[in-house]
């Protein structure tokens, strides 16, 4: 699959950790730091534009580490980037800790993932009775 990239500058383009990586982490286009104050959210942008096969969209997903360490998530994970979209890539970072989170210029902050998309067609029809039904929420119980 191949991405059509317009970055502002080589120092943002998306990097793969490893021969086997899903994602491709995406670096903050920042000129000063932001601080994500616990309970906030803050738009950071990525420097990147794409343009991709009308049959894909991008993911754009949180970083476990960020997550597990610091508590920072993509608020709207994952974030979907249609292949229609030709605007610079942001990243909706929260802030689910207690303590301030600083994002410095070049840190990497998510990581996109390429997924195939399906269109669906839609039909009105009665739906059909299962043994489950309607019973969800946690209904199973725990263990």
């Amino acid at each position: 699959m191949q991405i059509k990239l317009s970055p502002i500058s080589e120092e943002f383009i998306p990097v793969y950790q490893s021969s086997q990586s899903a994602g491709a982490d995406l670096k903050a286009h920042i000129s000063t730091s932001v601080t994500i104050k616990p309970m906030q959210s803050a738009l950071i942008p990525t420097g990147l534009y794409t343009e991709f096969s009308p049959d894909y969209h991008i993911e754009i997903r949180s970083r476990s580490g960020l997550a597990l360490k610091n508590q920072i998530a993509v608020l709207n994970s994952p974030g979907t980037i249609d292949a229609d979209y030709r605007g610079e890539i942001g990243v909706i970072l929260m802030n689910f800790g207690q303590n301030d989170f600083v994002v410095n210029r070049g840190d990497r902050i998510a990581q996109m993932v390429v997924v195939r998309s399906y269109v669906a067609t839609f039909t009105i029809d009665k739906i059909n009775k299962t043994s489950r039904d309607i019973q969800g929420f946690g209904s199973t119980g725990m263990k």
